[in-house]
């Protein structure tokens, strides 16, 4: 049947959105949202359930931090859900709001200069209205960019991330059903051999099951992005597996595919025990959430390009450390 009715709810919604200010984004939200209407973003913002809140808990005080706000969308594309066997079409956008940060954000001071807030998103859009979104926005990138260190030992690399190199990610108009199938066949396929990090062979052998040797890994702030399988292996996924342990299951509330994109989110994706103290923190047995989107571009029948967004703020509250707290309390 086609996807056409719902990408153009969410576009629509996007124009009006990105045009409002103040209390016009409350009446935006209000006409383009259902009245359960829920919405599930990053700390310190967590789950909102009323437009209304949505509005005044992040779009009105980010809009009045970053004024002159554009989005700049790299990926568009939508899906029947894998995980309520279609029963549900979920809308993906990817990208950055950029603007000019000339007001404090939850205790971020700000440049007076471009800055680039990097986001996906899922929207649930039922009846012409957005049931449900997933907002996933990386605030220590934002950070970094406005002159922080949130976390010192990044082992991969820190830079505003492009989006997919054949530059054809704007599924406006929809793509052949079989492409998406594929795509999400693959995308299976790969939480298959790696989801529970239970198979026997060598790490980067693994891998190569499911990735191009060439894969780009767009990772969040905290630990970056890694190019090729190598490096890959050596400064994410090897760490990862060695700091973490207990993982349990996946869990996912929509999995999508289209053309040659696809991607999934979770709340949480998993749990797992930073038993080996990752990330620099000391060694915790407590078992912690984690949030994640993961955008993936397949290019024949494995896996090339993955940026991911993971709650880095949340898992290290979950641990004890308030990063945006320590902020705030800088300032008083």
């Amino acid at each position: 049947m086609g996807f056409q009715a719902e990408k153009q709810v969410v576009r629509e919604y996007y124009e009006a959105l990105d045009k409002a200010e103040g209390e016009g984004i409350t009446a935006i939200l209000n006409a383009r949202t259902s009245c359960n209407y829920i919405w599930r973003g990053f700390h310190p913002f967590h789950m909102q359930t009323n437009s209304q809140a949505v509005s005044e808990v992040f779009w009105q005080p980010f809009r009045r931090a970053v004024t002159h706000m554009q989005r700049r969308m790299d990926v568009f594309f939508a899906g029947d859900n894998f995980i309520d066997e279609g029963g549900s079409i979920w809308v993906c956008s990817m990208g950055h709001l950029m603007g000019l940060f000339d007001n404090p954000w939850l205790g971020i001071q700000p440049t007076g200069k471009m800055i680039m807030l990097r986001y996906a998103e899922f929207h649930k859009v039922v009846e012409g209205k957005i049931a449900e979104t997933a907002f996933y926005f990386d605030i220590p990138h934002l950070m970094i960019q406005a002159g922080y260190a949130p976390f010192p030992d990044q082992a991969a690399a820190h830079l505003v991330q492009p989006g997919p190199m054949p530059h054809d990610s704007l599924l406006f108009a929809d793509a052949a059903p079989s492409a998406g199938q594929k795509t999400l066949d693959v995308m299976h396929k790969m939480i298959s051999d790696l989801g529970q990090w239970k198979n026997d062979l060598p790490l980067e052998e693994e891998l190569a099951l499911s990735w191009h040797d060439d894969m780009i890994w767009w990772g969040p702030a905290g630990i970056g992005a890694t190019y090729t399988i190598a490096r890959y292996a050596q400064q994410h996924s090897g760490p990862f597996r060695a700091g973490l342990s207990d993982r349990s299951g996946t869990g996912h509330i929509a999995r999508i595919a289209e053309g040659d994109y696809g991607g999934f989110f979770g709340w949480p994706n998993f749990k797992a025990k930073a038993t080996g103290g990752y990330l620099g923190l000391p060694p915790s047995d407590k078992s912690c959430e984690f949030r994640v989107i993961d955008i993936y571009r397949r290019e024949g029948d494995k896996l090339k390009e993955n940026w991911v967004f993971i709650d880095m703020l949340y898992f290290f509250n979950q641990q004890g450390i308030d990063i945006l707290g320590r902020l705030k309390g800088a300032l008083q």
